[in-house]
């Protein structure tokens, strides 16, 4: 039994189906269905059922599954502690940050790290979910986070200040607030809105940040929003309403098997201090008030 056969075979576990398998895998999903049955054949069990639906684990699969898990585990800490004992200044890295956190914070400072570090190759990771460090999808990331996990080495380097914003347009339209855009799972009136605006009634749901924006930005209603967020927009202003402060951060963290990785150590200082520069917009310092 090789660690490749169990590549597939979690793989497709996981996904279901051997299409979405062959996407994690990055590979074509006649491979997946190939690979698998061959183990299955080598095996001499069934590790699958064919369902109409996909593929669900047979109680021999099942047996399998926390062996594989730990071979999974055994490949990735080697994995991580090669790639930690290399005091290089180039090779591939790979930075995780959601697209609100890159496009607001990151990217546009990101020339800089590239014009001192030439030989170092970013791979930016853009996620809506959270990247898993400790199996290399990133080595670094860039989180917006309350607690992160316990196994991640990292600092909070600013403190995350929320406010509640409306276009220039909607506010000269309507003489009071009424219509609150939530996120999809905020299923009743939050304190704060129904303390501040009693008036107000749910127009809007969504699952996205960025949405949520763009939908304050094109006059749809208000809401709560990230200051880093609405303070870049010029036609946003901010109602100078008091909230409950969060205790969520702007987290840089790696892996703590990588805290020796010169190409990932350079990285984590370099994005600490271009957070720390925009310390003012992430606090909510630079607001325009209506």
């Amino acid at each position: 039994m090789n660690w490749d056969d169990l590549r597939f075979f979690l793989a497709l576990a996981r996904e279901g189906t051997v299409s979405g398998a062959g996407r994690a895998l990055e590979v074509k999903h006649t491979t997946v269905a190939r690979r698998v049955a061959a183990f299955e054949e080598r095996l001499g069990s069934r590790l699958f059922d064919r369902m109409p639906s996909g593929y669900a684990m047979t109680q021999v699969g099942e047996n399998l599954m926390p062996h594989a898990l730990g071979m999974e585990e055994l490949v990735n800490a080697a994995d991580r502690e090669v790639f930690g004992m290399d005091a290089q200044l180039s090779g591939s890295l790979k930075l995780a940050a959601s697209y609100d956190v890159f496009t607001r914070l990151v990217t546009p400072k990101l020339h800089i790290f590239m014009d001192k570090y030439p030989g170092i190759e970013l791979e930016l990771v853009s996620s809506t979910g959270l990247v898993d460090l400790g199996s290399r999808q990133a080595d670094i990331a860039l989180r917006l986070s309350p607690h992160p996990p316990e196994h991640l080495i990292g600092r909070e380097v600013v403190h995350l200040s929320h406010g509640v914003y409306a276009s220039e347009g909607y506010l000269q339209r309507k003489r009071t607030l009424e219509q609150l855009i939530l996120w999809g799972h905020e299923k009743k009136m939050p304190e704060w809105a129904a303390d501040h605006f009693p008036g107000a009634r749910v127009y809007a749901r969504t699952s996205e940040i960025m949405t949520m924006m763009e939908a304050v930005k094109n006059h749809l209603g208000f809401a709560r929003l990230p200051c880093f967020i609405a303070d870049a927009e010029p036609t946003l202003r901010r109602i100078d309403v008091p909230l409950t402060p969060s205790d969520w951060g702007v987290w840089v963290l790696s892996h703590a098997d990588l805290r020796t990785t010169a190409r990932v150590r350079a990285c984590r200082e370099f994005l600490v201090e271009i957070i720390e520069q925009q310390r003012a917009l992430i606090e909510g310092l630079n607001s325009q008030y209506y």
